[in-house]
């Protein structure tokens, strides 16, 4: 089976406390989009992170819009009146 971009991005719960990070590495995807969010270009990141490769961004890239494209219900808690 082909490796697909988003194949890169893996989740287990003994490394990064369980946060999303490419391919076994201790780089969370989160950090990549910070980086990315705060204009930073994927040449500098690549830079920043030697071990990266250009499909790594594009992975995580991918991995985020896969995460929006859910329907989320936000719940809120109502105050209990008179708790004591």
């Amino acid at each position: 089976m082909p490796e697909t971009p988003i194949s890169r991005v893996i989740i287990d719960p003994e490394i990064c406390n369980g946060k999303p990070i490419i391919r076994g590495k201790r780089i969370t995807v989160q950090t990549i989009l910070e980086f990315l969010s705060a204009g930073d270009t994927e040449e500098e990141i690549l830079y920043q992170y030697p071990s990266l490769e250009k499909e790594d961004i594009t992975a995580c890239l991918q991995f985020a819009v896969a995460l929006m494209s859910r329907n989320y219900t936000i719940r809120t808690l109502i105050p209990l009146q008179n708790a004591a």
